[in-house]
């Protein structure tokens, strides 16, 4: 069987057409890579960056993606940390030149457990601080969740239009200019009968 020898494999990338990727470019085939990928003009918050999906489909088992710098891979730290387990998976290794960070070797996997688990304890945080502001709000008696869109005498000129100009649903939520799902959900929330008409539609 021919045995494929790894490649270091380099994703470069910019946000704006005006930068340059020459210092990238550079850094990265001194660093041996034998192929560079290149993102020009996408912003780090992209979720389609077409040339680094081309480089991560081409990866195989034993394969090093190297970077100059690790934003220029990751949308956040919650998003490159996945995409380098996902590539340890594949049996792939990552390395960042700036950070020299190398997950081939023990302390660059180290790093990146810390990185992990750093990851879900600011997730942990913000959703400790949610539940502790919706039930501070509760508390003083504020509206929790999503406001609604009708006032109780829209709804009443609602019931009134379905039921005394038989008008349909549709179209009564249209002049509230809203869908039938929020003309539904609001009638619900206040209790309001609709009648047959509403049941009918």
């Amino acid at each position: 069987m021919l045995q494929t020898i790894p490649m270091r494999v380099g994703y470069a990338r910019v946000s704006t057409e005006e930068q340059n990727l020459d210092m990238q470019r550079r850094s990265l085939k001194a660093g041996g890579c034998e192929l560079v990928f290149e993102d020009c003009g996408v912003s780090g918050i992209a979720r389609s960056r077409p040339q680094l999906d081309k480089a991560l489909a081409g990866l195989r088992q034993g394969d090093i993606l190297v970077v100059w710098k690790l934003d220029r891979l990751g949308r956040s730290l919650s998003h490159l940390i996945e995409v380098v387990q996902t590539l340890g998976e594949r049996g792939v290794g990552f390395q960042s030149m700036s950070e020299a960070i190398d997950t081939t070797t023990a302390g660059g996997r180290l790093v990146f457990h810390v990185m992990g688990a750093l990851a879900e304890f600011e997730r942990s945080l913000i959703a400790e601080r949610t539940r502790a502001g919706m039930a501070a709000a509760k508390a003083r008696g504020d509206a929790v969740g999503r406001p609604r869109k009708l006032t109780q005498n829209q709804l009443e000129h609602a019931q009134h239009l379905i039921e005394t100009k038989d008008e349909s649903v549709t179209s009564v939520a249209r002049s509230l200019r809203v869908s039938r799902a929020t003309l539904y959900r609001n009638c619900r929330e206040a209790r309001v009968r609709l009648g047959p008409a509403l049941i009918q539609v």
